[in-house]
């Protein structure tokens, strides 16, 4: 199987698929299924809540009724670059025992709704919840079923991957797309999102009009209340208020997602040890997680996400546009390698780095990178660098005109990284080579590059050059540059802070 590092080189975003696999035991499309949005709220409790609920000798004990799962993905996989925590988190709508009552279909297999990955910043005190839509059209890795069966490449909706081959394709296929080590996962069912409501005691929701559906038997008044369990599947599953779509669906996640984290960490369950043994063995239960994932490493969990409230916890759905094959689907947009990268560095909600104090005397006012035209050029055999850089170079704020190629006349790499600019603009260099993750000295100079692409703004007309045009050429010794403390608009976010009521 080609590593990852070689299918990153090879193109200059995340594959995103474009058909779809022959699959008859595939969910119904989007205008006639039920996509449940809620295992990511109680398992994420789960995680938090009983690492910090173990500590106690008595619930150590509860700990036997774990179901674990061995993580055995082939291929090669992303290193760790820090000591920050990945967890994946998947909703499984398997329809066998106890969940064969929901979804009102009988359905072979075992598939995913929900799929999200909960990055825990280094230290703790800090995590983020990345979103990623079960309709998104994307480019899976071979991966081994749990039979042993290899599963082809394929291109197909990223909930495929779990189709095909349970947690570790679906494993897989993250770490392909995002670069991003997944340490452990965490796997939550039906019946096991109803125990754990339940066991909280009900979760508050809020609706913006009265609902009553059959089809997801509910039936609730308008504002705010407290929803039990089968009637949170209701919720979750209503196709009645909002648009109905998948992103839509995950908005209504994230404020649930924020409430039950709210109720599973008040004093009124922490205080209460008939309702704490109560949830503690609901969700024991109700997760299956991989082996990896002991007492020990939830406490550490525990630990470090115990802090988290309000604007530091956030949800972030992976910026996406419109599949044009298939208007019922859709596809990441380019934006979205720079939030895997934000993530892979920690800087996904970075402290603003302080300006710093100006000397005595007089000063040079800093050229701003608004103030900055650049041309990026590749010069050398890995696919799509030019158009990675300038994506990152482009949330900082600099004016990219055209991408292209700069190799050797003989199509061998440029060895070194240079940044160029013409008489004079060294000022409008520095900028640009202290953005790299290593810097690079301006030199005096100019190439011309070819197979050259004009950058475009959002409305589709050429980006206006301003000032003298700079030239980065990256080189056999690229590392990339720095992400920047603002990622793109089209990363959407929101805080812990989520009104239920503002949500439809």
């Amino acid at each position: 199987m080609q590593s990852r590092r070689a299918a990153k080189e090879a193109q200059a975003a995340p594959r995103f698929g474009s058909r779809r696999a022959a699959d008859p035991g595939r969910p119904p499309r989007r205008g006639d299924r039920s996509r449940l949005y809620q295992w990511l709220s109680v398992a994420t409790a789960a995680v938090t809540v009983v690492g910090i609920l173990t500590a106690y000798g008595f619930y150590r004990s509860l700990t036997g009724n774990l179901k674990r799962e061995k993580i055995t993905v082939v291929g090669d996989r992303p290193k760790r670059l820090n000591n920050a925590l990945n967890i994946l988190i998947v909703g499984s709508d398997v329809r066998s025992g106890a969940n064969s009552k929901f979804g009102g279909r009988h359905v072979v297999g075992e598939r995913t709704d929900t799929i999200i990955l909960l990055h825990i910043s280094p230290g703790g005190g800090k995590a983020t919840l990345i979103s990623f839509p079960r309709d998104s059209m994307v480019e899976m890795p071979a991966c081994q079923a749990p039979n042993g069966t290899m599963i082809p490449a394929q291109k197909d909706q990223i909930n495929a991957s779990f189709n095909n081959g349970g947690i570790n394709c679906t494993i897989d296929t993250l770490e392909e797309l995002t670069d991003i080590r997944i340490d452990h996962f965490v796997k939550v069912d039906f019946a096991g999102f109803r125990a754990i409501v339940d066991a909280l005691g009900g979760v508050e929701i809020c609706l913006p009009k009265a609902i009553d559906s059959s089809k997801a038997k509910i039936k609730l008044p308008a504002g705010p209340q407290t929803v039990t369990g089968l009637q949170a599947l209701g919720y979750v599953r209503i196709r009645d208020i909002g648009d109905g779509s998948d992103t839509s669906r995950i908005k209504r996640q994230q404020a649930f997602l924020s409430q039950v984290v709210k109720k599973a960490t008040s004093g009124d369950l922490l205080t209460n040890p008939a309702r704490l043994t109560s949830f503690i063995t609901a969700a024991l239960k109700s997760v299956t997680v991989d082996d990896a994932l002991t007492i020990n490493t939830m406490l550490t969990i525990a630990e470090s996400t115990k802090g988290i409230s309000g604007g530091k916890l956030q949800f972030i759905t992976v910026p996406w546009r419109a599949y044009a094959p298939d208007p019922n689907r859709i596809e990441w947009t380019e934006d979205a390698a720079l939030l895997f990268e934000a993530i892979r560095e920690d800087k996904v909600a970075p402290t603003p780095t302080p300006t710093p104090s100006g000397s005595a005397g007089p000063a040079t006012p800093a050229i701003k990178p608004g103030q900055v035209t650049i041309e990026v050029y590749n010069g050398t055999n890995k696919g799509g660098e030019a158009a990675i850089a300038a994506k990152t170079l482009e949330t900082h704020g600099f004016k990219v005109t055209l991408v292209g190629d700069a190799r050797k006349p003989d199509g061998t790499n440029q060895p070194k990284t240079q940044v160029l600019f013409p008489p004079g603009a060294e000022g409008y260099a520095k900028p640009v080579g202290d953005r790299l993750k290593s810097p690079v000295a301006p030199t005096q100079g100019k190439i011309k590059g070819k197979n050259t692409t004009v950058r475009t703004t959002p409305n589709g007309t050429p980006v206006a050059a301003v000032g003298p045009v700079v030239q980065l050429i990256i080189g056999a010794d690229w590392q990339g540059a720095k992400v920047h403390t603002k990622l793109p608009s089209s990363v959407q976010r929101v805080t812990g802070n989520v009104n239920p009521c503002k949500v439809q």
